[in-house]
């Protein structure tokens, strides 16, 4: 068996019903539509300037600039500035939205480089920008805070949709003063009064703030829920016997940020991932920092020596989960930094199959397994560093420098310098992949259909479904998506797929 780690936690994603999507729960803040509110609540509001504000994008945008929106040149990405060209806007929202919640690292790395692609928008694009909404709403769904809001600010965030979902990024960052001056600025680009209540207190105008949210109340235009957290923030006299408010059961970013205010902190391990970044602040404990630290890892949101950074930041004072995990990276880690190649022998096996056991065992591959490649290992050790090398950006050289132990190390290295002719896939995953690795394979017609049309983005994002499936238990989708990843250009991706596939287990 030629699987390293534990029951796989994409695996079978695509089954069953889907988790519900990250902009469900976020840009709620802000999420009604824009009703002008009566008289006197616009009276407690101080009226503001309309004068753009220094270092915030107002141009107005062409019709298609919006979709343009990118961070990452042709010249970087390898990708074609036609890429979706020839596709219908509203067909690459579908693909998007309907891509699966877990994918192989690979998939997800190959989608990150999709939705902050800086190439040309489809053809039919408009001025709504709908499809730099998907991509942004799918970052959210990683829990891509960073690169999320880097998207919009490229993009500007004077668009009302835009602009919601850039507040609540600025709220789970902790850095909301922005955002609150440009609804200071543009008062009708927050439609709800929770929003701009909450932001004339964090701008210090706690007298006009009181004063919009008793006005609110008495028209009823603010849920009791939310006028109690409003109230209790608002309230500096507030003492720690106040009676604790009752949890919310969807909160928004912004409620969440308020009850954290008034402390009554809301844990973040039962919300989306996108809210796990506020507990990679430094006042936060050190094990909740952890097990944000993990699930963002595991999505691709933050960079493996964060995560590593992280586990490595103090010393375990306790047994049982995280610690036992972080103890054994630790010693490995500290091994492996010392060159010692005995100790890296003992400790590499436990702090791998912890590590795996939890999904992350892509991110310490990325990080480790070059200076483990330079260690020399021998012996049972080199054949796990050897596998680990083939899950990280470095398994082509990795994998020519190793003499096959035996025809499935041949297969492995084959997989990994892109030729697998002539070699014996050692189970029917590795038969499926041989399949889409043979000269001329069929990505099925439908796929090949799109390739043929210059409507390459849409094949890509179709590619990545159909492996998805395939890692699930239809084989045939293996084959076709990885044949169409090849003819779209993308061997790299496809090789590191296709070595996931058979190095991570796969549930059932």
């Amino acid at each position: 068996m030629l699987a390293l780690a534990g029951p796989l936690l994409w695996a079978g994603a695509a089954a069953g019903n889907p988790p519900m999507s990250a902009i469900d729960w976020l840009s709620r803040s802000v999420t009604a539509p824009p009703v002008a509110p009566p008289a006197d609540v616009v009276a407690a509001v101080p009226p503001t300037g309309q004068a753009p504000l220094p270092g915030i994008d107002v141009s107005v945008l062409g019709t298609q600039q919006l979709d343009a929106a990118g961070l990452v040149p042709v010249t970087v990405s390898g990708l074609p500035r036609d890429l979706w060209q020839g596709s219908a806007s509203a067909d690459l929202i579908a693909l998007l939205k309907a891509e699966p919640a877990r994918m192989l690292p690979a998939l997800q790395d190959l989608l990150y480089s999709l939705l902050l692609a800086e190439v040309d928008p489809p053809a039919d694009a408009g001025a709504s920008g709908g499809f730099l909404i998907a991509r942004v709403d799918r970052l959210l769904d990683f829990g891509a805070l960073e690169q999320a809001q880097a998207l919009l600010q490229v993009a500007g965030t004077r668009q009302p949709a835009l602009f919601r979902r850039w507040f609540d990024v600025e709220l789970l960052l902790g850095q909301e003063t922005a955002a609150c001056k440009v609804m200071a600025e543009t008062p009708g680009i927050a439609p709800t009064l929770p929003a701009r209540i909450y932001c004339l207190a964090r701008g210090g105008d706690w007298g006009a703030a009181v004063l919009t949210l008793k006005s609110a109340e008495a028209l009823g235009m603010i849920p009791p829920q939310d006028s109690d957290v409003l109230t209790r923030f608002l309230d500096t006299s507030a003492d720690d016997t106040a009676t604790a408010l009752p949890t919310p059961t969807r909160p928004s970013p912004l409620i969440w940020r308020m009850m954290e205010a008034v402390g009554e902190p809301l844990p973040t391990n039962t919300l989306p991932v996108a809210f796990a970044q506020a507990d990679l602040r430094s006042n936060i404990g050190w094990k909740a920092q952890i097990e944000a630290a993990e699930r963002l890892a595991r999505t691709g949101a933050i960079p493996p020596n964060q995560l590593i950074g992280i586990y490595t930041a103090g010393k375990p004072s306790a047994s049982g989960d995280p610690w036992d995990r972080v103890a054994a990276v630790q010693k490995f880690d500290a091994a492996l930094r010392a060159r010692d190649i005995a100790a890296v022998g003992r400790t590499l096996p436990l702090a791998w199959a912890d590590i795996a056991a939890v999904g992350l065992d892509v991110p310490f591959a990325q990080l480790y397994a070059k200076p483990l490649a330079a260690l020399h290992l021998s012996g049972k050790p080199a054949a796990l560093a050897f596998r680990i090398g083939l899950l990280s950006p470095d398994a082509e050289a990795i994998a020519g420098a190793r003499i096959a132990a035996d025809p499935a190390e041949a297969f492995l290295i084959g997989l990994a310098r892109g030729h697998v002719d002539g070699l014996t896939p050692p189970d029917a995953m590795g038969a499926a992949i041989s399949a889409g690795f043979a000269p001329g394979a069929s990505a099925g017609d439908d796929l090949d259909a799109l390739i043929a049309g210059h409507r390459l983005g849409e094949a890509i994002l179709r590619a990545i479904a159909r492996i998805s499936d395939g890692a699930a238990g239809d084989l045939r989708g293996v084959t076709e998506g990885l044949a169409a990843l090849r003819k779209a250009g993308l061997d790299l991706a496809a090789r590191q797929t296709a070595l996931q596939l058979m190095l991570i287990a796969r549930a059932g």
